[in-house]
């Protein structure tokens, strides 16, 4: 399993009071690697936790908030940052799994992608192709640290890449003012999970997709900024073509 080098970026959904408004020359630049063209979503809830309630509602709502968001409006947004050999398009969500062992109480992104790995090889969550993303969220109560930084300290969510072909998202629950704000945890999931989404479609590999090399990726330029989309709330999302958040 390879990982990326320690000279490729990694950005993340930084905590509501710790976003920065992007440069005025905001512009993703192509730098050639790959594009989910029609993304297919895994998504996993880790711990036996998620099967209690309230939460346990939670999984049914992000699971049809996949369902439609993969098939809206914010997708065909994307289709500007297509290729004449890859065309972005709307996606499918493709299965869901509870995992009832829970994570530690401080789990770093190096275990979750080992986590990954066991599911696969297990065959608890569909093999992965070239479309494949799994989005992993963890329960309440459990830090993700990433490169020495931590969940509700320095950051709300990321994605990252396994592999070349191994592509995934970090959720962790929103236990903080810093990833909820005036929201309610499940529209603060919405949120980090629509910012994850489109940065993962447009730039799978990290700096190696559409990358601006001041401001980060797609939604790194808009984030926390939302919009309504068939009845659910997301992140804005940059257009080369507009200039803008839209």
């Amino acid at each position: 399993m390879s990982r990326r080098d320690k000279d490729h970026p990694i950005k993340v959904v930084p905590l509501k009071d710790h976003a920065a408004a992007p440069a005025a020359a905001a512009a993703l630049t192509y730098r050639g690697g790959p594009l989910l063209a029609a993304v297919e979503v895994t998504t996993i809830f880790w711990g036996g936790w998620w099967k209690q309630t309230p939460q346990s509602v939670l999984i049914g709502q992000l699971n049809a908030f996949f369902d439609d968001i993969l098939a809206s409006s914010l997708m065909d947004q994307l289709s500007e940052y297509g290729t004449s050999k890859i065309q972005i398009g709307h996606g499918k969500r493709v299965a869901t799994a509870t995992i009832d062992t829970a994570p530690p109480a401080s789990v770093d992104d190096t275990a979750i992608a080992q986590f990954l790995e066991s599911l696969l090889t297990a065959g608890t969550v569909p093999k992965a192709n070239s479309n494949s993303l799994y989005f992993i969220y963890t329960p309440s109560g459990t830090t993700v640290t990433l490169t020495g930084q931590a969940s509700c300290q320095a950051f709300c969510g990321y994605h990252e890449a396994a592999s070349t072909s191994l592509y995934y998202a970090v959720e962790p629950y929103p236990d903080c003012t810093g990833c909820t704000s005036d929201f309610a945890p499940f529209q603060a999931l919405c949120i980090t999970s629509s910012h994850e989404l489109c940065e993962a479609v447009t730039d799978p590999q990290p700096g190696e997709g559409w990358y601006d090399d001041a401001n980060g990726e797609i939604g790194d330029i808009c984030a926390w900024q939302t919009k309504t989309v068939d009845g659910y709330t997301v992140q804005l999302e940059w257009s080369n073509k507009a200039s803008a958040c839209k």
